[in-house]
């Protein structure tokens, strides 16, 4: 034991100065915020790892102490004011970077989310943007269609059966046949599965309970990819059927692209990712199955859950639902009727229903920290060093009393009534991000919900079957918002169909 005594002893000298300079001398020290945050990352540890997601609420808790802008741990700070969200998430040419202690959340290190440079990220961010213009998805209507009309048989042949179906699970299965399809120019038809069992989904599930904890011991990342396929089939089964799939399709494009130069209208996006005329770095099997992962599970869960917020106000609240119907029977005569996606944004209630199940869902709701690598911002009387992770989140933006008054109630007719005032509440809507780095994915999002919120209404009725609104009240973060139960779940069954 006596051996042991001078390496105790330096390890407590170590903590007991590193505590003194974070504490006194940092460049954050000014800062208000909780004195053990500021000494050590533990605080956030036991939050999110031990408490399983919880950290976003004590932060809340650290603003009505401390005010807008507390240190949350030893190196970063949160700002609380929804005023202030455009000069953390910029657009032009004042750079953000990510923190690099932030995007192990991710599990994707090569994958455009993940990529800490300002420019690196714009660089791989423009491979795609084309793909993801309006013009673009205005392109795949089609595609998008056809698969709401998929569900809607689905929908149809539950009404004959008289089944209890998982809306959840049913547009899961939606989003992610059309960014599988998308991503890789062929579905694998998870909506015409019984139970809408769905891969991408079931990665999900499987992952997202360990990524707080990767962003602590971001070594679980490598290890994990290390494993042998036997050993990640048995603990992981659907993010081992995902990989396969993912796998082959990627390993198929760069052996297309090595051999012939694809026709770039008819490109997929792993087909762009994996042209001639990208670099050999930006090239390799590793990225592509990265990327592709990153964008199949961010175009499969977060448009369903909006989804799910928007199906299950509609049907909890019948005034809601009819007066949607009403506004839709003019422009949607019959159940074959499919209408520009143009027509249905000029739609004032549905509008004010797909901006309502946007904000009440919030996308990623996790504070996504950005770093100004060579500009101060100042908050009030504060100056932040250049370097310094800042950052918010959407929950905090979308649930501000004093910018959506009763911030809990789902109200279509807030939107209408602004925009009457002519204020323009979107620009506290932050569900796919904003700035350089919003969700690139966010026009397809748009489409995707307004199709099928209008469709679901024009024909459908449902009755909720044990769901409240508990099953969809974010109480958790686990990068997506999770409820007391975990996933969001809505269940109903169909009471009516309409021609």
């Amino acid at each position: 034991m006596e051996t042991l005594w001078p390496l105790l002893s330096v390890i407590t000298i170590s903590i007991l100065a590193r505590s003194i300079y974070r504490l006194y001398f940092h460049p954050l020290s000014k800062f208000p915020g909780p004195r053990l945050a500021a000494i050590t990352h533990l605080v956030e540890f036991y939050y999110d790892v031990v408490q399983d997601g919880r950290f976003l609420w004590e932060i809340e808790t650290m603003h009505e102490k401390y005010g807008p802008i507390v240190r949350i741990n030893p190196r970063e700070l949160h700002i609380k004011d929804p005023y202030y969200y455009d000069q953390i998430y910029v657009s032009g040419g004042r750079k953000r970077n990510k923190d690099p202690h932030f995007v192990p959340l991710f599990s994707a290190p090569l994958s455009m989310i993940t990529t800490i440079d300002h420019d690196h990220h714009r660089y791989r961010k423009g491979l795609l943007s084309n793909f993801f213009s309006k013009k673009s998805v205005a392109d795949i209507a089609p595609l998008i269609q056809g698969k709401v009309a998929t569900l809607t048989d689905r929908f149809e042949q539950a009404y004959r059966d008289g089944t209890t179906l998982d809306l959840t699970a049913a547009f899961c299965a939606l989003t992610g046949d059309i960014i599988f399809h998308y991503t890789f120019g062929e579905s694998l038809d998870f909506l015409h599965d019984t139970g809408f069992k769905n891969d991408i989904r079931g990665s999900i599930l499987e992952l997202e309970s360990v990524n707080h904890l990767n962003r602590f011991v971001p070594i679980l990342i490598r290890l994990f990819q290390l494993f042998p396929s036997g050993i990640m089939t048995f603990f992981k089964p659907a993010t081992a059927a995902l990989l396969g799939e993912v796998t082959q399709r990627s390993q198929r494009a760069l052996y297309k692209s090595d051999r012939q130069s694809s026709d770039k209208k008819e490109q997929s996006l792993v087909e762009a990712l994996s042209s001639p005329t990208v670099p050999a770095d930006e090239r390799t099997l590793a990225r592509l199955k990265e990327e592709s992962m990153i964008l199949l599970s961010g175009g499969t869960e977060s448009p369903a859950n909006a989804l799910s917020v928007a199906a299950f106000h509609l049907y909890n609240d019948k005034a809601i639902f009819r007066k949607l119907r009403e506004e839709l029977q003019p422009v949607m005569r019959s159940s074959g009727d499919t209408i520009p996606l143009a027509d249905l944004e000029r739609l004032p209630y549905l509008t004010g229903i797909f901006n309502e199940a946007l904000r009440l869902s919030f996308g990623l709701i996790s504070r996504p920290p950005r770093i100004a690598p060579d500009e101060a911002l100042i908050y009030g009387d504060f100056t932040i060093p250049p370097g310094t992770p800042v950052g918010t989140s959407s929950y905090f933006m979308h649930t501000d009393p004093t910018i959506f008054p009763n911030p809990e109630s789902f109200d279509p007719e807030r939107w209408i009534l602004a925009k009457e005032r002519g204020q323009n509440l979107t620009r506290f809507m932050a569900s796919f991000g904003k700035g350089s780095r919003a969700c690139i994915g966010m026009n397809l999002g748009y489409a995707e919900l307004y199709y099928t919120i209008a469709a679901m209404a024009r024909h459908f009725d449902f009755e909720l079957h044990e769901t409240t609104q508990d099953n969809i009240r974010v109480v958790r973060d686990r990068g997506l918002p999770f409820s007391k139960d975990g996933h969001w779940k809505v269940m109903a069954k169909v009471s009516k169909t309409f021609e």
